[in-house]
Order: C-alpha cells, then structure tokens, then sequence
C-alpha cells in the first residue's frame, strides 16, 4: 500500500510541532493481543464478532516520523470502495473490543480503520493500573499528534482503493469520544460523527488542554454526542449545558439517564446493553441520515 507523504499543511500542526512529532521514537509496532491488562477481567458478556465475510487484520500506516500499527476490516464481498468508518481508541488502545467494533461496521458494509495513536509514547495493553496509563502514556499524548495520526488513517484509507473517503464518518469511545469531537472540528470533510461519553471539559490529564466547548464555532459537521447520567468523570451538568449550546444546529445530544460511563463497553462491568444497543442504532441511523452510509 505504498508510502504515503505527510502533508506539512495541516491546519492543526504548527511547523515547530510537525517536527517535534518526527523527532519522536515509536514504542508500540504492533497491536495487542487480546484485552487490555487494566480492563481485566473480561465480563462474560463481551460480544465477540467474527471475520467470517470480512478482510480484517493488522496494517500498518505511514505517519510523521515513522510508521503506526493500526487495524482495518472491510466486505470480502463486492469491489467497493465501501463507505469509511475511523473508529478511534478508549483509553486502553487498541484492543480486542476496539477491533471488534471494527468487524461490527464491517458487517454493516463499512471499511473500519483504527490506529494505535499512542504508539509513539508506550503500550498501555500491559498496565494494570489506570493511574498509571495516565501518567505514563495518555498525558504525553499532545492533540496536535492525534489529529495529524487520523488524518494520516485517512490517508491510508483512500490508498487502499478499498475505501470511499468522500463518504467518511468517524466514531470513538472514552478518550477516543472526545478525539472525535477534536477532529470533527478539524476535517470538515467528514459527513458525520459519533462521540461516546467523550470529555467536554479539558480532560483530567491535561486540564490546559482544548475543551469542547472552546471547540464549537469551528465545528462544521454534525456530532452525535452519547452521554451516561451517571457518569462520574463527565458532569451531566455540563453536558446539558453543551446539549443547550448545539440546540438547532445539525449536531445533537443524547444523555441516557439510568448509565454511567463506558456504557457501551461490553467486556467491562459498565456494560448497559440497552443504552449501547440504542446507542448502535443511532449511530446507524446518524452515519445513514448524513451520507457516510
């Protein structure tokens, strides 16, 4: 699949950052295997999808300064282009569940495509304790690297010939939630996205980062923002407020009442499946209703 050149023009990359981001050493040269150390044990609801119908399997995806593992999966069946899905990590990587909600949108007629987008700072699959993947992994992880990473899964993707990027959608989970809001704000190129229980406020990993509300008059394409009540790390407060600042615009809010965060993972004891299956559907129905599907 060929190199692919980084284009130094990214609106959200400064020269001095895009070399900063090429002097660094990459950690992580492929995927984990399996589940997450901090996420065990496993609950025996985890939903497993197989790749019966699918090409799915490891890549790998020319970035700044180097190369980062990364997942895809698409229809065996049919010549595409299939309409592209960026499906971006929890906190713990890319792991099972994370390939698995790839195979998901690849059963639905998608090309998923994910990237270990801390590739260059460590492994988090091997941490046991979240503290710690804060510390040492997640809070050296600066936003300009993230978006510049997924414009690079995009590149990768309209190279594999098996992608249409001018239907592109993206959707991520935890801390991916709220790089899905960062690059929906970035690349009004995508038709729509899907946030999950992603931090509005700066995260607390980085309180002098971006909040999501810093982001809004830049944001050009419809967000879908999914939202647990209960969730302890997110004030619902403050999701109201921003459910209240998007009132008429093409973006939207859904806050389940009775959930709290990491709703829709379904190996963690977190799991709602009512709130992750309604959430399933929306994201179907948001992705059909914008024109990625």
């Amino acid at each position: 699949m060929g190199s692919i050149p980084f284009d130094h023009r990214r609106a959200w990359l400064t020269a001095d950052a895009t070399s900063d981001l090429s002097r660094r050493g990459f950690m992580v040269t492929s995927l984990a295997v399996g589940f997450a150390a901090a996420a065990q044990p496993v609950m025996a609801q985890a939903v497993t999808t197989n790749g019966e119908g699918l090409i799915a399997g490891e890549v790998a995806v020319p970035v700044a300064g180097g190369v980062m593992p990364a997942y895809q999966a698409y229809p065996a069946t049919g010549s595409g282009p299939f309409p592209t899905v960026i499906v971006v990590q929890e906190i713990f990587g890319v792991h099972e569940y994370i390939k698995d909600v790839c195979r998901r949108l690849a059963k639905l007629g998608y090309y998923a495509v994910t990237g270990e987008l801390y590739a260059r700072q460590g492994d988090v699959s091997k941490l046991t304790d979240i503290k710690e993947i804060f510390a040492k992994v997640v809070s050296k992880v600066p936003d300009e690297q993230v978006i510049s990473d997924i414009d690079s899964l995009v590149d990768f993707a309209r190279s594999s010939g098996k992608a249409d990027i001018t239907r592109l959608g993206i959707t991520g989970f935890c801390w991916g939630g709220r790089a899905t809001w960062l690059y929906a704000a970035h690349n009004s190129k995508v038709r729509a996205a899907v946030a999950w229980y992603g931090m509005v406020d700066p995260p607390m990993w980085n309180e002098k980062a971006i909040s999501v509300f810093q982001l809004l008059p830049k944001l050009k394409v419809p967000v879908l923002g999914l939202y647990g009540a209960k969730d302890t790390s997110i004030p619902v407060a403050h999701v109201e407020t921003l459910k209240a600042e998007l009132a008429g615009t093409s973006s939207e809010i859904v806050i389940y009442p009775d959930v709290g965060h990491a709703f829709h993972a379904d190996y963690r004891p977190s799991y709602d499946r009512n709130a992750a299956e309604d959430g399933w559907h929306r994201l179907q129905d948001w992705f059909k209703k914008f024109g990625v599907a």
